[in-house]
């Protein structure tokens, strides 16, 4: 290789590997919405900056729908101080979510199911401050975990090494 192609492949090789050591969102979120209280349509890509807990379940009587927020409940102060919102998307039977958590209740929670890839059941979907899907699983996750997940995401470790 010539001098000049030489600097110009190093010179490619930078961008391409300090591009990606920046990409903030390696995998998006799928968005949906919901009718909020005051009427509007909002948008998970609203909530950009707020880690949101997506729950998927057939309905609010699940079981490991309610040992999820009681998993929450252990910690909620600590939880709420990371200004995390609570969503639920119910695949079979909507209907109220007795919790003192609030949680949001998505509408079609059989497209939001088809979206996030869960066939059927019970998951967690955890979803970044950036809008990164950072987490998903079909078991229910400790209060502690909730917290390390929220604590390791791209977004809030770029805030902590700013100096």
């Amino acid at each position: 290789m010539t001098k000049t192609k030489s600097l110009i492949f190093l010179l490619l090789l930078a961008l391409v590997v300090g591009g990606a050591a920046y990409a903030r969102v390696v995998r998006p979120a799928p968005d949906f919405s919901w009718a909020a209280l005051d009427g509007s349509n909002r948008t998970l890509s609203s909530l950009a900056g707020q880690p949101v807990m997506l729950l998927i379940a057939p309905s609010p009587q699940d079981r490991r729908f309610r040992a999820q927020l009681r998993e929450l409940q252990s910690a909620y102060q600590r939880i709420a101080a990371q200004r995390m919102i609570t969503m639920a998307a119910f695949t079979s039977d909507t209907g109220r979510v007795e919790s003192n958590i609030p949680v949001v209740v998505a509408a079609d929670g059989p497209r939001i199911a088809f979206l996030y890839e869960v066939p059927e059941g019970f998951s967690v979907v955890m979803i970044g401050p950036d809008g990164n899907l950072d987490y998903i699983t079909n078991k229910v996750i400790p209060a502690q975990r909730i917290l390390d997940i929220i604590d390791s995401s791209f977004a809030r470790q770029d805030y902590l090494r700013q100096p």
